[in-house]
């Protein structure tokens, strides 16, 4: 049954509290009509204004003194085929450098649509991979070179710049994926919203900017390794190093010891192998987020890294001060971001005498799948060993059971 309106409005018009029921009623009504907007907002993000994070990591070698030595800093490549990277001979030779910076990537906050451009600068290195595709990458043309290049004489700093990213809250783009794993699509795993680059063959689509480079630069800690197996810690700029870790791994004995802050210096005895790798991402999580990660930012970070940062050896985690970052590395956003955050993980491997031990048996026994282990640090690893001693036919010996290793077809097929 019905009831006409009647005649009379002015009787019948509600009372003032009434009148605020039904305003609360519409109010309702629309916020419940609305999901799509509500659910495309992130939600860590509250604010009205551009956020900017950004996630990274610099790797390096720590020599006998401590501090980082040069090593072949962009052998290995773990990238899909759609990543970017300087064509030629700087890709396969490999570049001679004191740091690999990996996989720092940029993700974007915003309420609405938006178009932003970034430029990054990298002291005394060279930008050798990103995704989308850059408006510019300097050096345009490095000089090609059939051997190994030594950054330390090149007399610019690299760069890399993207002029029109859009920032689309509301969109959910197909991103690019290949069949072979790759770690590089962990970082996806965020509640970032899409950015977008256009090209001459079309938009490429992405949750992040990406980019990874090689440079010459001292950084921030030397870490030493004492007769008694401690390691010395030195902080060698003004700030203090927020957190560190001291972590070592030998087959599946896990052990680490974590110190917060390290304002000077510390001389940290290595930890028993009590630990366990559970513990170790609890930990290495909070840490990441008490220096301004989300928390799904940090677990893509350290899903992007769970096969590498904790595989055989022992080595320094530690957050970069930020003032170092962004001497190393300066950012600019423009429109400037109301808040911009950036969270680098140093990674100092060191030569603890375990290690070096297990690499000299392993090459007097051949045994090659030991050596594997130790990747891309074996090299300058076995320098290092190599270095310390003063038999000659022993150095000749290392040597030789060098190169059959590097010979060998499996290290060859890897």
């Amino acid at each position: 049954m019905t009831t006409s309106r009647p005649k009379n409005t002015l009787a019948a018009a509600p009372s003032p509290t009434r009148r605020i029921s039904i305003f609360a009623a519409a109010l309702l009504s629309i916020a419940l009509s609305t999901p799509v907007l509500v659910r495309s907002i992130p939600k860590q993000f509250a604010g009205a204004t551009l956020t900017a994070h950004e996630w990274g990591t610099f790797t390096s070698v720590a020599g006998a003194e401590g501090k980082a030595i040069e090593w072949f800093a962009s052998r290995t490549s773990d990238l899909p085929a759609f990543v970017e990277h300087y064509a030629g001979a700087y890709g396969k030779a490999g570049l001679i450098g004191t740091i690999r910076m990996e996989t720092p990537v940029i993700y974007f906050y915003a309420p609405r649509e938006t178009t932003v451009s970034v430029h990054v600068s990298f002291a005394k290195g060279l930008i050798t991979e990103w995704y989308p595709h850059a408006s510019n990458v300097s050096p345009t043309n490095p000089p090609p070179s059939n051997q190994p290049v030594r950054l330390l004489p090149l007399p610019f700093d690299g760069s890399i710049a993207w002029n029109s990213v859009v920032l689309s809250p509301n969109t959910t783009p197909n991103f690019p994926h290949e069949s072979a794993p790759s770690r590089y699509y962990a970082a996806r795993s965020t509640s970032a919203i899409p950015v977008s680059v256009r090209t001459s063959f079309g938009n490429q689509h992405e949750k992040f900017l990406f980019y990874r480079g090689v440079s010459d630069a001292s950084i921030p800690i030397a870490a030493t390794i004492l007769a008694d197996g401690h390691v010395q810690l030195e902080n060698l700029v003004t700030d203090s190093v927020p957190a560190l870790i001291l972590f070592e791994r030998c087959g599946d004995n896990i052990s680490y010891r974590i110190v917060e802050p390290l304002p000077d210096h510390a001389t940290l005895e290595t930890p028993a192998f009590t630990g366990n790798l559970d513990s170790l991402h609890s930990d290495f999580e909070k840490i990441l987020i008490s220096q301004g990660l989300y928390l799904d930012e940090a677990r893509a970070m350290l899903e992007t890294w769970r096969d590498s940062w904790f595989e055989e050896g022992s080595r320094l985690f530690y957050i970069v001060p930020r003032s170092f970052v962004d001497s190393i590395l300066p950012l600019s956003i423009d429109p400037a971001p109301a808040q911009l955050t950036r969270v680098f993980v140093g990674r100092l491997e060191l030569l603890s005498p375990r290690t070096q031990s297990s690499i000299e048996s392993a090459l007097s026994s051949h045994d090659w799948q030991t050596l594997q282990k130790y990747g891309r640090f074996l090299e300058p690893f076995a320098k290092l060993i190599i270095a310390k001693q003063s038999d000659p036919n022993y150095v000749a010996r290392l040597r030789q059971d060098l190169d059959t290793f590097y010979d060998s077809p499996s290290t060859q097929a890897r």
